[in-house]
């Protein structure tokens, strides 16, 4: 099989990331997704801020690995299955997640630009920007419904784990990005232009 084209999106928590790739797989329906979401490692591995509270914003809280490794397979030509990870909702159940290897490969989390030897098995790298203050109004609207945090506990992750890990690492990872979609408000333009070119 011919290497596939491999596609890279990152961005801040919040910064409509999840929201781009899942319109650009809409637009590309023989794509493969490889979230790293779901590479986040159990609970009772995760390390603790000073406060005994998990941080999951850290670059050790996910396998990184394993994610490379899986990567290489699908570039490879082999198919994966793994485990969906559900962040912890007692509410939500995981099931088996099967990945095809395919033509066009999205690799999609918050680290994927921020790791070399991630970073550099890409042929194209997408960063999506959005204001501090809308990152933060979307991070606490999905903690609340889909992860079932409360305000204060989303408030704290956000000012000691989230922004740290923003400014850290994800921040600075915007250099290697081939481009900036900017996500104010819509990022219609850069959607039809980037699964344009995809496509052909």
């Amino acid at each position: 099989m011919e290497k596939p084209l491999i596609v890279g999106i990152t961005g801040g928590s919040g910064s409509g990331k999840t929201f781009f790739m899942t319109e650009l797989m809409n637009a590309l329906p023989s794509a493969s997704l490889h979230s790293m979401d779901n590479y986040y490692k159990t609970i009772d591995q995760q390390p603790v801020d000073g406060e005994g509270i998990e941080n999951f914003d850290k670059l050790e809280s996910i396998n990184i690995d394993k994610y490379t490794e899986d990567l290489k397979k699908l570039i490879a030509g082999e198919t994966l299955e793994i485990d969906e990870y559900v962040f912890n909702n007692d509410k939500s159940v995981s099931k088996k997640i099967v990945v095809k290897p395919a033509s066009v490969i999205l690799v999609e989390g918050i680290f994927v630009l921020a790791v070399q030897k991630i970073r550099q098995l890409m042929d194209l790298k997408l960063f999506v920007d959005a204001p501090d203050y809308l990152m933060m109004s979307r991070r606490i609207i999905r903690d609340a419904e889909e992860r079932g945090y409360d305000l204060h506990d989303v408030l704290y992750r956000y000012q000691h784990h989230v922004t740290p890990a923003f400014k850290q690492h994800i921040e600075p990872s915007k250099q290697w990005a081939d481009l900036v979609i900017p996500n104010h408000t819509r990022f219609d333009t850069a959607l039809k232009v980037i699964s344009t070119f995809l496509n052909r």
